[in-house]
């Protein structure tokens, strides 16, 4: 599992049937950003527990669905390293 905060929602309207229309979102682990499927309802700002590999694909609805990373939890209070406000709504 990582922790990663939620940068802003990811729009593309054209994609495979298999993708479905749930939602992405840009996900900052670090320095890298990442496309993560939106599983619970995350908002910008947001820090979040996302799963990888298997457990992502089982975790955005079925072990044949698209997705290296699947957001499966909202952390309600996380202080970063950098002293950034970590808490759902705060800004």
């Amino acid at each position: 599992m990582k922790i990663c905060q939620v940068e802003r929602p990811l729009v593309s309207t054209n994609r495979i049937p298999g993708f479905e229309h749930k939602h992405l979102l840009v996900v900052r682990d670090g320095s890298t950003q990442q496309v993560a499927v939106d599983s619970v309802g995350c908002v910008p700002g947001d820090w979040v527990i996302c799963v990888g590999s298997s457990a992502a694909r089982e975790a955005a609805g079925s072990k044949e669905y698209p997705s290296d990373l699947t957001i499966v939890g909202i952390i309600d209070h996380w202080p970063p390293e950098t002293g950034a406000a970590g808490s759902r709504g705060a800004d």
